[in-house]
């Protein structure tokens, strides 16, 4: 397990009152896949790179299996990393990148150990074919793969993965996503995931924590995050979210929470602004009659396909939460 314990930081002095992360607590569950999310500047490759030991907290700890990492060198706290851009050496194969930190390992390994190790884990990604293959010759899929396999070659106790998809374009991104997700089942490897993309969290995650300005506001699965988020940051971050005051109560509603109703049972009722075909679903833009407000549907495509702008809608709430 990882233990985060009200860690606070700063790139500044220790005497700067400036904190990107102040007082922060976070656990990780073995095994599990837990996901730091939130808007960029917000702090979490910061508690990625505390937890790996490439910075030190001006107060509080990191715990791995309940040990206090403070002063241990990153080479030796058992984590592996998957940086952004992979970081892959572009002169050595895959073989020769696999292997590169078990030269820098605690273990003394004889070179067929070394071999050994590398057959293991490339097997485990499903990338032994390509061992003699160079970066330049592999796709960004087959690349982000390689960068997976020398985190773990090491067999870490904690997996570390810094936005690791984020230069994958969109179809790539998410097959590679269920890849990941596999491998990471498998292998049950504590894994900490950094991203901004709230996709990547709610498929990927046992568990989210949801930051922002270095602030932990939420944690829990990826159903509570979504179905009942604790603030409004959350829901809006988290998803699509309509804000609605209705009958004294603050309500937080999910555009595909609304359905087309009829003028006789309803609970909102607008003119259509604006109509965006997205394949299965239309999204609807709608301007409340009640009030200033403007309002997001998503609306199956086939139960939408007659509506025009300007439009009257007698919209059904589904389903709501407290905000």
């Amino acid at each position: 397990m990882v233990k985060i314990q009200d860690i606070s930081f700063s790139y500044r002095s220790k005497k700067d009152k400036t904190l990107l992360i102040e007082n922060f607590s976070l656990n990780v569950e073995t095994g599990s896949f837990t996901t730091l999310l939130g808007p960029s500047g917000c702090g979490k490759t910061t508690l990625l790179r505390l937890i790996a030991g490439f910075i030190e907290p001006f107060s509080g700890g990191i715990f791995i299996d309940g040990k206090n990492q403070s002063g241990i060198e990153p080479n030796k706290r058992k984590v592996g990393m998957v940086f952004q851009d992979y970081a892959l050496f572009p002169h050595m194969t895959v073989s020769q990148n696999i292997a590169y930190p078990l030269s820098f390992s605690c273990e003394k390994l004889s070179k067929e150990e070394k071999i050994g190790k590398v057959l293991e884990i490339s097997k485990a990604v499903n990338i032994e074919p390509l061992l003699r293959s160079y970066p330049s010759e592999l796709s960004g899929g087959q690349q982000q793969r390689v960068a997976l396999a020398r985190a773990m070659v090491q067999n870490p106790k904690v997996l570390l993965m810094d936005e690791p998809l984020s230069s994958l374009d969109s179809k790539l991104r998410e097959r590679v996503r269920e890849e990941l997700k596999e491998i990471q089942s498998q292998l049950k490897i504590t894994t900490v995931y950094v991203t901004h993309d709230q996709d990547e969290a709610l498929s990927l995650s046992d568990k989210i924590a949801v930051i922002n300005a270095g602030k932990l506001l939420q944690e829990g699965s990826p159903h509570d995050i979504y179905f009942s988020p604790a603030n409004a940051f959350t829901a809006d971050f988290v998803g699509k979210a309509n804000f609605l005051c209705m009958n004294g109560r603050n309500l937080m509603v999910r555009p595909e929470w609304l359905s087309l109703s009829t003028g006789q049972d309803y609970d909102i009722s607008g003119k259509i602004l604006s109509l965006l075909f997205l394949g299965k679903i239309t999204r609807a833009i709608i301007g409340r009659e009640d009030g200033d407000e403007k309002l997001t549907a998503d609306l199956p495509t086939l139960s939408a396909k007659s509506l025009k702008t300007g439009q009257t809608v007698f919209l059904k709430i589904l389903h709501s939460c407290n905000i």
